[in-house]
């Protein structure tokens, strides 16, 4: 019976590596791979034979049934170092869920490469991140992050495609704080750089914050819920139509386009009770992404968020919602989006951050899935942030408007200055106010709804909110076998990274 050094990390308030693998999977369930394996010799002060597993544990188990492969770094081993032999276990484990077609879990708590076995530890890094690469869109990999996680680490989890990261114990960083004392002379701390806030909010590399390693477990086993274990794996859908009990009285979405409101509140009256979990929550807060369940059947989610920066699309909203809607079509589950955006944000900073090229970025996604997609047009569609958000330009195979549908070029403001701009220079003040309150009110009427775009077929029909759930869900069911569409060969398209 092997033993391990639980006290070790209880002292720092971390659970051992064995102790996160039976906390995650079912009991009972976990079956070690490669147990025999050790570390290499070295010129050093390290000999070969001397840490047990090579610090970090590999196998396969089940979560709620479901076959998952998993590997867990031991921190008490040479601080969870990565020496070549540790590098070879994880990409082998991960080769094998390419191999089983199943997830792969990945709990990183390592003090980084292990100096003493040099350039063949730096090599094993090289292949963990090849075997990521090749393992992306084939099974979900999910990495955890428990523990420190530093220098050229960071780059595993980085290619998989969900992080999760424990507050208070977890940390990312390219380079430590010493490393950037000594070549920028700036004083930080590992949490200014590399927290599970700081990737939460402001970078976005993280896209679960968790109080503890117990709620993290608990998120990754719901997250399991909603994915496949493998691309070109049928979902099992729901076979009949469940209507909720109470549809909201309450307006949802409010008339006045200048009113702000909570895009959760219409996610949450549409989808089944409770199923909707939020991805990347703290991240571009305004453009909301998860999955959710509609009579059963699970969909991702993607909406402009009218309650944080009125829901328009700059550089971060942008690559967020194009990572989640690339995950949903590696894995063919349906794309439902939900549209209230008045267009790109302006502004200097904006465009010297590239927001030609992130924006981009969300066009290519969308355009490129084949996954099904349906759209709902809740208020402002205006500009290219109307095709940008799965328009039918853009391959949707359902489009709809609310009744508060605004679909054109610009706001009625915008437009009359621009129209009418020379033409009001020469009024006096007086004038000027009402000849632009008639044309705000001509063009309002004219081109701020959904009739122009509904009488084009660029909407398949306006819905009443009430109506919605019924229809997305027959439309799910009558889409069930789409396939793609044959194009002109090429190797892979050039998506504007």
């Amino acid at each position: 019976m092997r033993e391990y050094n639980l006290q070790k990390q209880h002292d720092k308030g971390k659970l051992h590596a064995i102790e996160r693998i039976e906390a995650l999977l079912d009991k009972g369930s976990f079956r070690e791979v490669e147990a025999g394996i050790t570390n290499i010799d070295t010129d050093l002060d390290l000999r070969g034979g001397t840490l047990a597993y090579d610090g970090v544990l590999t196998g396969y188990g089940t979560i709620d049934g479901r076959r998952v492969c998993i590997y867990s770094q031991d921190a008490t081993v040479a601080g969870g170092t990565l020496g070549h032999n540790h590098g070879q276990k994880i990409a082998s484990i991960i080769n094998k869920a390419v191999m089983y077609r199943c997830p792969v879990i990945g709990i990183n708590d390592s003090g980084g490469a292990r100096i003493q076995e040099g350039v063949v530890s730096l090599a094993s890094y090289g292949d963990i991140f090849y075997a990521n690469t090749l393992a992306s869109g084939c099974v979900p990999q999910i990495s955890i992050i428990a523990g420190s996680c530093a220098g050229g680490a960071v780059y595993s989890p980085g290619l998989t495609d969900f992080i999760f990261m424990v507050g208070g114990i977890g940390n990312m960083f390219v380079t430590g704080p010493k490393v950037i004392k000594q070549v920028t002379n700036e004083d930080v701390t590992a949490e200014d750089i590399g927290s599970a806030a700081i990737h939460g909010t402001v970078s976005g590399v993280s896209h679960f914050s968790c109080a503890t390693e117990a709620d993290c477990f608990r998120s990754v086993k719901r997250l399991l819920s909603y994915i496949p274990d493998c691309a070109g794996m049928p979902q099992r859908t729901g076979a009949s139509f469940a209507e909720r009990r109470h549809f909201p009285k309450e307006e949802l979405v409010p008339a006045d386009a200048k009113k702000a409101y909570d895009v959760r509140n219409v996610i949450d009256a549409v989808f089944d009770d409770g199923s909707f979990m939020e991805i990347a929550e703290g991240f571009a807060r305004n453009i909301v992404t998860g999955f959710a369940r509609l009579s059963g059947i699970n969909v991702g989610i993607v909406a402009n968020q009218p309650a944080f920066m009125a829901g328009v699309l700059d550089c971060d909203s942008s690559d967020k919602a194009a990572r989640f809607v690339r995950f949903c079509d590696c894995y063919d589950i349906p794309i439902v989006t939900f549209v209230d955006v008045p267009g790109f944000f302006p502004g200097i900073e904006q465009e010297r951050k590239g927001i030609i090229r992130h924006g981009a970025k969300l066009l290519y996604a969308y355009s490129e899935a084949t996954t099904r997609k349906l759209t709902v047009i809740l208020r402002k569609a205006y500009g290219g942030a109307y095709i940008a958000m799965c328009s039918r330009h853009l391959g949707a195979d359902f489009v709809y408007a609310w009744p508060t549908a605004q679909i054109a070029v610009m706001g009625s403001e915008g437009a009359v200055d621009i129209l009418y701009g020379r033409q009001m220079k020469k009024m006096e003040p007086a004038e000027k106010l009402i000849f632009a309150a008639e044309k705000n009110e001509e063009y309002t009427r004219l081109y701020m709804n959904a009739d122009k775009a509904y009488a084009n077929g660029y909407i398949d029909d306006i819905l009443k909110p009430a109506e919605t759930r019924r229809r997305l869900f027959e439309d799910l069911m009558a889409a069930e076998h789409k396939t793609a569409a044959a194009g002109a060969y090429k190797k892979h398209g050039n998506i504007p990274l």
